[in-house]
């Protein structure tokens, strides 16, 4: 129900009336089981659409101007209470809205004992109808209980409200892309991200199982070439240039190719020669020829030609948490996701490896979508808190910079400018499959090395391996997919 169908109150100042029993129609608990509405027809699309793929989920962010609720009632909580004036709507500044006024006491209450979820996802629900009035209330009532000092469903909030806001102004894709340019200094975002990556395993997890199976495939190799798709720092070979050196017989030539857009170049404080430089640094004091080539540009835009091929030399390609960001046939017609896999393929790799997000927001529907993130991200807030307490100096930062600009975009934007396309596991088996891969056979060792390396984290974390795939999680959400193909 849109706003144009409510009726007109007199003495309303032209606002439409709205009864309470419509009001609450948009905050019906989508989690409750007696609900049969959008979200549990999503939960069976999602169901569907796992066992039809089976067969039988870098965050660089940017930053928001987010401040907490709990120092003063007159700050912003949310970057978008800074810019009401470029919204369709302005949040009144009086004590009560005009709808909040037509509701009784007895009502009232009933709004306040609503918890942060159903009024995220009522307000969703409002946005998708378009219904300005209810948007309103609900987002003044949402301001008021989250904050990005908060427990972690009011932090994460905080973000997503702040996506709703830029979806109703139809200001996603500029938020998105203006944020991009907005980073803090290099080295401060640098500490952000390696404060992440020590505080939870999601990208050690990734790092391990990929270059476990690397290792594997290489293991009788004597000049290996690794193509690694969105190298950003070059983290992740550092392990692995460490363990050839234990080679028996001496380790291996290695040369790596690090392909990246310029997007990370900030990140880096400079181009792909930094990573390179420090790579073969690193390479020379272990012991093990190296050679880099730097290939600056977009999936989107990568060819065959692009990439220095030599004979004698065996292949592995790793995707790391970039193949969601190319899009598919639902938004281009090259399908850059499919394109790229066929081009990997056609170099005959040993082994190719993958490391994704496991969250279903490609294709899905806005609503779906939404309670997908709100669920997904939960979880990795959840999960945050654990590592760096709540008064920790840098946790917001790490939050804001590292993961609130994907949040906003998955929610605010559409078409080629929603950039956060991520797909389950089983939808990957899928592509892989039609471009021509086989499974890579998961080793024992690489699992026991990554159950080692979560006795140092919670033990709310799990390790699950089904259909060929390592999944790591927290209290049974899958949050993080890998595997290797040949």
């Amino acid at each position: 129900m849109t706003s144009q169908n409510h009726e007109s109150v007199e003495g309303s100042g032209g606002f439409y009336y709205q009864t309470f029993e419509d009001l609450d129609s948009y905050l019906l608990d989508p989690y409750d089981g007696g609900n049969q509405g959008t979200f549990q027809e999503y939960e069976q699309q999602c169901a569907a659409e796992s066992s039809i793929a089976s067969g039988s989920h870098p965050f660089y962010g940017s930053p928001l101007s987010f401040s907490s609720n709990e120092s003063s009632n007159t700050q912003p909580d949310s970057l978008s209470d800074t810019h009401q004036n470029n919204l369709p709507l302005a949040v009144s500044s009086s004590n009560q809205l005009p709808i909040e006024s037509l509701l009784s006491n007895q009502e009232m209450e009933i709004m306040h004992g609503r918890n942060i979820k159903v009024m995220l996802f009522g307000c969703a629900k409002a946005v998708a109808e378009n219904d300005l009035m209810t948007c309103e209330f609900l987002m003044s009532k949402l301001r008021l209980m989250v904050s990005v000092n908060g427990d972690p469903l009011q932090r994460l909030g905080a973000y997503m409200l702040e996506g709703l806001v830029a979806r109703l102004s139809f200001s996603g894709s500029s938020i998105y892309k203006a944020l991009r340019c907005k980073e803090p200094t290099s080295s401060e975002l640098l500490s952000y991200m390696h404060l992440l990556f020590e505080a939870c395993p999601y990208f050690k997890f990734g790092f391990l199982s990929a270059n476990g199976a690397i290792a594997e495939a290489m293991k009788n190799e004597s000049r290996i070439h690794i193509i690694d798709f969105q190298i950003t720092q070059g983290t992740q070979w550092i392990t692995l240039i460490q363990a050839l050196t234990a080679r028996a017989g001496g380790p291996p030539h290695v040369r790596i190719t690090g392909v990246d857009d310029s997007f990370s170049s900030y990140a880096r404080g400079g181009g792909l020669e930094i990573v390179g430089q420090r790579l073969s640094r690193l390479a020379k004091s272990c012991g093990v020829p190296f050679e880099f080539d730097a290939v600056s540009m977009s999936g989107c835009d990568i060819e065959a030609r692009h990439l220095r091929i030599e004979p004698g030399e065996a292949l592995a390609v790793n995707f790391a948490m970039m193949l969601h960001h190319m899009p598919d046939e639902s938004v281009v017609v090259q399908n850059h996701r499919d394109r790229l896999l066929r081009m990997v393929k056609s170099l005959s790799p040993k082994v190719v490896t993958l490391v994704e997000q496991e969250s279903n927001t490609n294709t899905a529907p806005f609503l779906p979508r939404f309670g997908e993130t709100l669920e997904y991200y939960l979880a990795i807030f959840d999960s945050i808190d654990v590592s760096l307490s709540r008064d920790h100096t840098e946790r917001i930062n790490v939050e804001q910079h590292c993961l609130a600009r994907d949040i906003v975009n998955v929610i605010a934007c559409e078409g080629v400018e929603r950039v956060e396309r991520h797909e389950l596991l089983g939808k990957w088996r899928l592509r892989f499959g039609m471009a021509g891969f086989k499974p890579f056979p998961l080793s024992s060792f690489v699992n026991a090395t990554i159950k080692t390396l979560l006795e140092n984290y919670s033990e709310k974390y799990t390790l699950n391996e089904r259909d060929g795939c390592l999944f790591l999680g927290w209290m049974n959400r899958d949050l993080v997919g890998s595997c290797a193909w040949m």
